[in-house]
């Protein structure tokens, strides 16, 4: 087995299967994609068109980066609406989602080269630790982290993602980790909650975790915003304190959003009660919530559709278990209207990475 990120990728038409094994029908969110000019995707949600799978850049050839893949040097990217700057010169990267409602970036299919699996790269550390390409702390912290997930019998349902998902890691990466479902969420928990492997943010370290989380989730106090993180699971690592999360997805299979249809109609910001967190802690999340008051509006006459929003929908996994049913949140983001099968049709307020011109948040008010 090979080492994920080490070939030069290929300029002859993408394989219907990864080295990995893995089929193209199997991608899953946070999933990565290489195509053939050498940039990788990372791959956003589950609903993809017949002609892409919709994602962000996250690591492209750039001589001003500090990374080295496939003999190149690789820039990183961690602000999804840059990709529409990265893309300028590939304008069939960009593509109108219906589902989410908006013009958003994605990868041609017949583009795609090599599928990085998060489940098949956990796998693949397992059995060849060397893979990693060097030992260093943290290395060392996502090895032993890995054997307790392989020991839990949890192997199928929590993968690695990130840097080290494609060979990009360093000694000062950060370990992310994604898993599926209920059995996943619950394994995950148990994780988090093994001292010997992870520490919680508490005392000092939760000054670090509140710099690292404020500056894009502004607005919202100390306090509030150390009890919106604490539902999440995140720690740092036992040996080399590096920062570890792991974000809870949808299960194999899950139709949640399939035939959803999204309607941008404005944007607005509101103070509102969460009424029901119980499909909020996966992402997609989906929140049930109630306005209580319109602070900010593109639409005219807010208040009438105020009172017939009665859901958030989150593409953003900062705000995924962020929120409890109980809680009163500020909330600022696009107004829209879904229709689909379900019983979640109706106005909502979406938040999701692809907007250049505001950042769109959610933060928990007392």
């Amino acid at each position: 087995m090979s080492a994920p990120g080490r070939s030069i990728p290929p300029s002859s038409p993408a394989s219907k299967s990864s080295p990995l094994g893995t089929a193209l029908a199997t991608i899953r969110d946070r999933d990565y994609l290489l195509d053939r000019a050498g940039v990788i995707f990372k791959v956003i949600g589950d609903v993809h068109p017949g002609t892409h799978f919709l994602g962000y850049v996250k690591y492209y050839p750039d001589p001003r980066g500090d990374r080295v893949l496939f003999g190149r040097t690789y820039r990183q990217n961690s602000v999804v609406s840059k990709a529409f700057g990265i893309l300028a010169d590939r304008p069939e990267c960009y593509i109108y989602s219906p589902a989410v409602g908006c013009v958003i970036t994605g990868v041609p299919r017949e583009d795609i080269v090599t599928h990085y699996s998060c489940r098949q790269t956990l796998a693949a550390l397992h059995q060849a630790p060397g893979l990693l390409g060097g030992t260093t702390a943290v290395s060392e912290d996502l090895i032993a982290i890995i054997n307790w997930i392989v020991a839990a019998d949890a192997a199928d349902v929590i993968g690695v993602t990130g840097s080290f998902l494609v060979g990009a890691c360093n000694a000062r990466s950060d370990i992310d980790l994604v898993c599926y479902g209920r059995r996943g969420y619950e394994a995950a928990q148990a994780l988090f909650a093994e001292r010997a492997l992870i520490h919680p943010y508490e005392g000092e370290t939760l000054t670090r975790l509140y710099v690292r989380r404020a500056k894009y989730m502004v607005g919202g106090s100390f306090d509030a915003l150390m009890r919106q993180e604490a539902r999440k699971l995140q720690g740092l690592t036992a040996g080399a304190g590096a920062h570890i999360n792991c974000e809870p997805l949808r299960a194999d299979g899950d139709k949640t959003f399939a035939g959803v249809v999204a309607k941008e109609v404005g944007a607005i910001s509101v103070l509102a009660r969460i009424t029901d967190h119980s499909e909020g802690l996966v992402t997609p999340a989906l929140y049930g919530i109630e306005v209580d008051t319109v602070t900010e509006s593109t639409v005219d006459e807010p208040s009438v559709f105020a009172r017939r929003i009665t859901h958030l929908r989150s593409y953003l996994g900062a705000y995924t278990g962020a929120f409890r049913t109980g809680d009163v949140v500020y909330l600022s983001g696009r107004l829209v209207h879904i229709q689909g099968p379900d019983a979640h049709s109706g106005f909502g307020i979406e938040l999701t990475p692809w907007s250049a011109a505001e950042s769109f948040l959610a933060n928990l008010t007392r």
